[in-house]
């Protein structure tokens, strides 16, 4: 039982499950928008089936794809993927195995979901190697998380209104521009070994202006949102608030470059959970 408690650990270690506080409020927010209040405790289990599976088959992809890199660099060399925790056929059939899951809950969810299920997988799988050849990785990641409130409002409408586009925009931004401030940790590691990424290829002071610049359209697409959904003042407030907390970030990062982490984590995770939180009382209100 130990051994087995343990595994456990170790994936959960390997994909970093807590992380999905990053886009799971943020399908929540679209369905609950898309319904208009709460959307029913079967689309709640399938939306958590999804999220939870669509992510485990991104990180299990990359860090199949990247094990040979991690083990290069000192921040992740200690990754389950590395260190013979995990091997790499059990990262790959776990890996698989998510998919699976994601296009079957999918089926369960309506046809369209169904339909967008495969492309969805396909894009959340590029990211893995875009970084090979683009510095445009960064969108690409954010592609990947903004695709969740689109996989929301389908689970609810089965459709795609322009306000779920405004968010998903929103998050594409959001989540590139992080990535940006992360991805400075490694700028040195990826100039040596040859990876693109945009602080590698243009350094920390164009890495900060971009992720600003990137954190900028993440507020105007969330203002955009806002006034599309026709939401409340609660709504909107989130949006302000969100705003602050992402200048709060660049602050952090510019001071310090060793806040990453916090900025990252911290500071992220508590954006998203705030905005969640200020939608369901703008539409218990309504």
């Amino acid at each position: 039982m130990q051994a087995v408690v343990q595994k456990l650990k170790d994936f959960n270690e390997l994909v970093m499950f807590q992380h999905t506080v990053f886009s799971l409020p943020f399908i929540f927010i679209a369905m609950i928008v898309a319904a208009q209040g709460w959307f029913g405790w079967e689309l709640l289990f399938l939306g958590l089936f999804a999220a939870v599976s669509a992510r485990n088959f991104a990180m299990g992809l990359n860090r199949y794809a990247d094990r040979v890199y991690d083990a290069q660099n000192p921040r992740t060399a200690a990754r389950p993927s590395v260190d013979g925790r995990i091997s790499a056929q059990n990262i790959l059939l776990f890996t698989l195995a998510n998919a699976l899951v994601f296009v079957v809950v999918a089926y369960f969810i309506n046809a369209l979901a169904f339909y967008l299920s495969v492309p969805i997988l396909l894009i959340l799988a590029s990211y893995s190697y875009v970084k090979r050849f683009s510095e445009l990785a960064h969108l690409v990641l954010g592609l990947s998380l903004g695709l969740a409130p689109i996989a929301g409002v389908v689970a609810v409408q089965a459709a795609i209104p322009m306000w779920s586009l405004f968010l998903s925009l929103g998050v594409l931004f959001w989540v590139a521009g992080f990535d940006l401030l992360y991805s400075l940790q490694d700028m040195e590691f990826d100039k040596k070994e040859g990876l693109f990424s945009i602080p590698s290829r243009y350094g920390a002071e164009a890495t900060l202006f971009i992720a600003a610049l990137f954190h900028g359209m993440t507020f105007l697409f969330w203002l955009f949102f806002a006034a599309e959904a026709s939401l409340g003042f609660f709504s909107w407030l989130a949006v302000v608030l969100s705003g602050v907390m992402l200048w709060y970030e660049h602050q952090l990062v510019r001071k310090d470059f060793t806040k990453i982490d916090r900025a990252f984590f911290t500071v992220n995770g508590y954006l998203g959970v705030m905005f969640l939180l200020f939608v369901i009382l703008d539409r218990s209100m309504s």
